[in-house]
């Protein structure tokens, strides 16, 4: 059985966790300070967003140097202080590795651009069309071109990401040794996990050629290289190391490539995320709307996610939030009226699918967006340029600040909420990104004296810790046609768990299929009043529940 089944992880976004010098910005140090809150959580991976030497143009995964850390998060001695207060309270620590691309401040691309033929091959570099176009009509993921002048030199460089993130040259095998050795360079710090950010587009062809759809998406993404580059890296790095964690981050892919990734004879890694059940609330696909979120497209989605990953023995990394996402309680809960309820519905949801699931930062004192009310406000670039745009195509400041409260990245990166008092106890200077006004009432100190969500995490980790059928049952989807219910099944060895998230407002009865009536059930773990399973079943607003049945086998066995 591998451990990371039984595992959850807790992300930490460092600029906003906790700042321990006064500088307004989170660090290293504020993390070792709260060690002992994440154990007592229960969580078992810290996974922490990059804080190595970067000029930050895209929040740190602009990577000047992958084996030194910025100065703004601390020195190399607070890691390793951290590596050993991580270890005493049996805590592990995942980096998080950006391998697809590197700044144009990093070491390797100042050598290319200063003539040295070694860093040129580092990168992508390519002649422009002879109209003197742009070697392919391919779109940074950032907008505009994907390419850009390589100093004086005629050629361009492909950038999928920001202008100053320029693309490694993965099929130079110089390039795979150096970034195995920066992947060496932390196991050897200590580290015992790592998130691949964009792993499954460092696959470039060596031939680029224009794409039909004039995106190019598809001409880098998932390409069946990508898959032999992962596996070269896991035998000669991560791969070596019993009981190491990984998860990569992928861009649009899909079912199959996400079991190729995660399936364990395929030696590549240890799960995926996926990110198509956090765009039901896009418009016609656009980011930047305002629309209700589609539930029947949201539970497909996890569903079909959930069905053909156990089929194909992948796995998947659970989540609703990251730093890269509005909090998960504006989008499928009601933080007015139901705010616990839905916070623990929406944990529940998670937690006991089969997967991985990670918490991150705040989720588990249900921390909201901030709703800030002036542009000037909120700091994200993808922010301000959304603004911009929208602006420039008609829409009022009041609509386009609608829109921005709730889709900003921003809305997760508001510092940790700790204590009531100044600035949530994050900082004691002015910190980088305003507190959200709320947190005199959302808070850790408020929540674990009075509040319920934290345990209820709590207990929710627990679990899958106890229970093979948490961690190791199968999975299959039921009452899938129900317009309000998301009903699932986990199957072990016989030993059943039957879940069931009510993700509306109002009361609902729902008519439990035969099969599960048949046998005895207990009451596991739910947000409402502890109840039996009956034919009829009332889920209140928001109410999520799960029952338990015992193995045949295991009844008898009880009454011997």
């Amino acid at each position: 059985m591998s451990t990371f089944h039984e595992k959850v992880v807790y992300q930490i976004y460092p600029k906003s966790f906790k700042d321990s010098n006064g500088d307004g910005v989170g660090d290293l140090k504020g993390i070792i300070e709260k060690v002992p809150y994440l154990a007592d959580l229960g969580v078992d991976v810290l996974w922490i967003n990059p804080f190595f030497i970067s000029p930050q143009k895209d929040n740190g995964y602009d990577i000047a140097n992958y084996v030194e850390i910025d100065p703004l998060f601390g020195t190399m001695e607070d890691f390793e202080e951290l590596i050993d207060v991580t270890t005493e309270y049996k805590l592990e620590i995942m980096l998080d590795m950006v391998l697809n691309h590197t700044s144009i401040d990093h070491e390797w691309f100042q050598r290319a651009l200063k003539g040295e033929k070694k860093y040129q091959d580092y990168y992508i570099l390519r002649e422009p069309k002879a109209d003197g176009s742009h070697p392919t009509n391919w779109v940074s993921k950032f907008g505009g071109p994907a390419w850009a002048p390589f100093a004086d030199t005629g050629k361009e460089y492909l950038h999928l990401y920001d202008v100053s993130q320029a693309d490694l040259n993965w099929r130079n095998p110089e390039v795979r040794d150096e970034v195995f050795n920066v992947v060496n360079f932390w196991i050897d710090k200590g580290v015992k996990g790592f998130r691949f950010d964009v792993i499954n587009v460092v696959g470039k062809e060596e031939e680029l050629v224009d794409a039909a759809d004039g995106v190019g998406k598809s001409l880098y993404t998932d390409r069946p290289i990508a898959h032999e580059f992962i596996h070269e890296m896991n035998q000669k790095t991560f791969g070596k190391q019993p009981n190491m964690m990984t998860v990569g981050e992928m861009s649009s892919t899909t079912i199959e490539n996400g079991i190729a990734y995660s399936n364990p004879e395929k030696q590549e890694l240890s799960m995926v995320f996926s990110f198509h059940h956090l765009k039901v609330d896009y418009l016609d696909g656009e980011k930047w709307s305002k629309m209700p979120f589609d539930f029947m497209e949201l539970k497909e989605l996890l569903n079909n996610w959930q069905e053909g990953m156990s089929k194909g023995n992948g796995w998947n990394a659970l989540f609703w939030s990251n730093h890269d996402q509005p909090r998960a309680i504006n989008r499928f809960g009601d933080p007015v009226n139901y705010f616990e309820a839905s916070s623990k519905m929406l944990a529940q949801t998670i937690h006991l699918l089969r997967g991985t699931p990670y918490v991150y930062q705040g989720e588990e004192i249900g921390m909201k967006n901030p709703e800030f009310q002036e542009i000037t406000d909120y700091v994200d670039v993808e922010t301000q340029n959304a603004y911009k745009e929208l602006q420039a195509n008609g829409l009022p400041h009041e609509e386009i600040m609608e829109i921005i409260k709730e889709k900003s990245r921003d809305n997760s990166r508001t510092p940790m909420q700790w204590i009531a008092e100044r600035n949530a106890g994050f900082t004691t200077g002015e910190p980088w990104i305003k507190v959200a006004e709320n947190y005199h009432e959302i808070n850790v100190a408020k929540e674990r004296k009075e509040g319920t969500i934290f345990n209820f995490y709590k207990k929710l980790i627990q679990l899958r810790k106890e229970m093979l059928v948490i961690s190791e049952g199968n999975y299959r989807g039921i009452l899938m046609e129900h317009p309000s219910v998301y009903g699932y099944v986990r199957e072990h060895e016989g030993e059943q768990l039957l879940v069931l998230n009510h993700f509306y407002p109002e009361s609902v009865i729902i008519e439990i299929p035969e099969e599960f009536l048949a046998r005895s059930s207990s009451y596991l773990i739910g947000n409402g009043e502890k109840k039996a399973l009956t034919a009829k079943l009332e889920l209140g607003p928001y109410e999520t529940i799960a029952f338990h049945f015992e193995a045949d086998d295991k009844k008898e066995t009880d009454k011997l």
